[in-house]
């Protein structure tokens, strides 16, 4: 319930503000559950890919910071967002998204980058993926970086991009895990040139 109220108020106040966004390549989203992965480029492009790919419903990974707010908490445990202790990861930072992909209709969004300042690939979601026999959906959201920035008008858009398959005898050893970061960012690189052949994007916070 709280999930859905949610998304509905996203589109309240993001698509007054900033237009409808534009999501493309919806076809390419597999039947079932999945990983949603793609590089953390705002603080909202969560929402805006879980519009994009509604009617799914999705868990969130985030840092368990964000959890001490009790007013946050609450909205976050109902908003299906899962704690996660970066300093001291435990079991569970695997375990509870994989039983969600396998128990549930719910699939998970996870940033591999791990950080909006980060463009460096993690193995957690990989290793998901292979636990829970769930494919990986990249997908790239391009648009405005700011909330300022969302009353430009800039439109912002979604691409999703082919699900990747891992192999089953995959072994996720240092070889194994890079061939799979390295599929990632080419996939994520072409969804960029899809939507625009000069994108290169900018941190704002290096601004």
């Amino acid at each position: 319930m709280m999930y859905s109220f949610l998304k509905i108020l996203s589109r309240i106040i993001l698509y007054p503000i900033n237009g409808a966004p534009t999501f493309k390549n919806k076809q390419r989203i597999p039947e079932g559950n999945y990983i949603l992965v793609a590089p953390h480029r705002t603080w909202f492009d969560p929402l805006y890919f879980a519009l994009a790919a509604s009617p799914k419903e999705f868990a969130f990974m985030a840092k368990k910071e964000l959890f001490k707010n009790p007013f946050l908490k609450f909205v976050l445990v109902h908003a299906n967002v899962l704690s996660v202790d970066r300093e001291n990861p435990g079991p569970s930072v695997i375990k509870e998204p994989v039983k969600i992909l396998q128990n549930s209709n719910k699939s998970l969004i996870i940033f591999p980058s791990g950080t909006r300042h980060s463009q460096d690939l993690k193995g957690g979601a990989t290793l998901i993926a292979k636990l829970s026999k769930k494919p990986l959906l990249p997908a790239v959201y391009q648009g405005p970086l700011t909330f300022k920035s969302l009353f430009s008008r800039k439109r912002a858009i979604i691409n999703f991009g082919d699900p990747i398959y891992l192999d089953k005898g995959i072994k996720l050893n240092e070889e194994g895990q890079k061939a799979i970061e390295d599929q990632m960012q080419q996939a994520f690189d072409k969804l960029d040139q899809e939507i625009d052949p000069e994108f290169k994007y900018i941190d704002p916070s290096k601004k």
